[in-house]
């Protein structure tokens, strides 16, 4: 299994966690494309147990330009970008953030 198969694993695993019949109904976890290009990831936070957790922002560009990453949390939403080719690495950094808060 590849890294990047393996972060959608976790990924998946995580959501379901946060699926009580009531979270997913009103919350979730998004990714879309930007123009820049690039990758936007937003996961809503509320109602799980991130929610009060402190994340410190991450603002990363590289020799490349197309090699970024911004991630952030702002109004209870955890919020991620990065260049064409950084979905997996937006991905890893939530996920990296939420292991290490789980309770």
């Amino acid at each position: 299994m590849s890294s990047e198969s393996g972060l959608l694993e976790r990924l998946q695993q995580w959501y379901a966690s946060m699926c009580n019949e009531d979270w997913e109904h009103t919350y979730g976890v998004f990714i879309s494309n930007i123009d820049n290009p690039g990758w936007s990831l937003k996961v809503e936070l509320k109602d799980t147990y991130l929610y009060d957790v402190e994340f410190k922002d991450i603002k990363v560009q590289r020799a490349d330009e197309n090699d970024w990453i911004l991630c952030k949390v702002e109004k209870g939403n955890f919020q991620g970008y990065g260049g064409p080719f950084n979905l997996g690495e937006l991905i890893g950094v939530f996920l990296s953030w939420a292991e290490e808060n789980a309770p």
